[in-house]
């Protein structure tokens, strides 16, 4: 029981703290509008042209397969260093997980998504 009080305080306070940061950001926030503030940002040099341009999907195809295998690698990481430890079910798992990857990456050639031209 004690356990579930400290739980639904835990839930109340954190959404009372999310809260009171977006009232405070509308109460904090700079209200007076000029062309400046809503120029785009280039670094001091004035604006050449609109800064929302279309990207190709291709760069989102390559970001999200890179973010696949870089969470790969971070998942791989701990089970390299404890190798010894864990046994042969974790070895096999770590192989599973290695070879639903590898299916992912295969599918990913197949579906011509890493074809750049």
């Amino acid at each position: 029981m004690k356990e579930l009080v400290c739980l639904a305080l835990f839930i109340i306070l954190s959404t009372l703290f999310a809260i009171a940061m977006i009232v405070a950001g509308f109460i904090c926030q700079y209200k007076k509008s000029s062309s400046l503030k809503n120029s785009t940002y280039e670094c001091g040099i004035n604006p050449i042209s609109d800064a929302r341009i279309n990207f190709d999907i291709r760069y989102f195809n390559y970001a999200i397969l890179f973010l696949i295998f870089d969470i790969e690698t971070i998942f791989l990481y701990p089970f390299a260093i404890f190798t010894n430890t864990l046994g042969l079910f974790a070895i096999v798992e770590a192989f599973v997980f290695v070879l639903i990857l590898l299916f992912g990456l295969i599918f990913a050639i197949n579906k011509k998504m890493l074809r750049w031209l």
